[in-house]
């Protein structure tokens, strides 16, 4: 097993089910279209599952027989319905609060890398009182690529002021890992999120976590 980094400077997270649960909000939005159209609403489990995904895989629970320009062309009303309600019931996993506060008692930076639009990772983390927080926050489209390309983490790196050798990523999908590992981060898998169906296990993440406690009693400045 990889050696966990010393001297730690910062931890750079996925946002959608590593830090945040926010299937509750991404599938009421799916459910109000849904209703709008007249439309059966899949169940939700179905949708909890490929939330890691984005919003097209989460359309095409609802419209499975849509092609790829038809899924386009309902996305803009799907975002404008998540937006009104992204922050009724979305909030951070168990023991997230907890982890994140220990990160920043020791100094530890922390930041976000998404696949989510910009304008939704921004209003979200405004919504929940984390935006002042964050040391970097890169989203889906601040650059022309998104993970698994290891750019937006390199970036977040590099707006933070980071040594990718001294810096963790964490995520619940296989791109997570994958975008970490070629940034150079040491990268965590983790079991509590939507996992897109896969298992942790099988990403050849350089830790696979089961609770945040786990990292919280890990991270530690050491030097």
């Amino acid at each position: 097993m990889k050696p966990f980094p010393e001297n730690i400077q910062g931890v750079l997270f996925d946002l959608d089910g590593t830090l945040l649960d926010s299937a509750p909000d991404l599938y009421a939005a799916l459910k109000a279209q849904c209703e709008e159209m007249q439309v059966a609403a899949p169940p939700y489990e179905m949708v909890r599952e490929v939330v890691s995904r984005g919003s097209r895989a989460i359309l095409r629970c609802a419209f499975a027989d849509a092609d790829d320009a038809a899924l386009l062309a309902l996305m803009p009303r799907y975002l404008e319905l998540y937006q009104a309600m992204m922050a009724e019931h979305t909030r951070p996993f168990d023991g997230v609060d907890e982890l994140l506060a220990s990160l920043e008692s020791q100094g530890i930076v922390w930041g976000v890398v998404t696949n989510k639009p910009g304008f939704l990772t921004d209003d979200l983390l405004v919504r929940i009182g984390w935006a002042p927080r964050a040391a970097a926050i890169v989203s889906g489209d601040t650059l022309p690529v998104k993970k698994p390309d290891p750019a937006p983490v390199l970036l977040a790196c590099e707006r933070a002021g980071l040594d990718p050798s001294r810096c963790v990523f964490v995520g619940d999908d296989r791109r997570d890992v994958l975008a970490g590992a070629a940034a150079g981060l040491y990268t965590v898998a983790v079991r509590w999120g939507y996992l897109d169906g896969g298992d942790p296990s099988e990403w050849n993440a350089d830790l696979v976590v089961d609770h945040p406690s786990d990292l919280t009693a890990r991270v530690k400045v050491t030097a």
